[in-house]
């Protein structure tokens, strides 16, 4: 759920809550938002106007940003402003990297 996420960023708590989303993920539900929310102090304000559209403008424009630099699905990866196409392996990558 990107609007919690994104409402978290705002209380610099990004990646708290990123992983709070993906541990639960069969649990994306209102309430359970809420909680999470709670379980960082965040608010239950803030996570109710991210559910209510606060943030969407905001991840409309990183999608459209994405798409526009060539991103059409994750994981993706740009090396030196290219988007990878190779194999996901450490010895690809390294490779790529030289």
């Amino acid at each position: 759920m990107g609007v919690a996420a994104e409402a978290a960023a705002t209380a610099g708590r990004f990646w708290e809550m990123h992983d709070i989303l993906f541990e639960h993920q069969r649990t994306l539900d209102e309430g359970h938002l809420v909680g999470f929310a709670r379980r960082l102090d965040l608010g239950e304000d803030l996570i109710r106007s991210a559910l209510e559209g606060a943030y969407d403008t905001k991840i409309q424009s990183d999608f459209s940003g994405g798409v526009h630099s060539g991103v059409n699905g994750t994981p993706c990866l740009f090396i030196n402003g290219e988007r990878w196409e190779g194999p996901a392996t450490a010895a690809a990558l390294l490779s790529a990297l030289e």
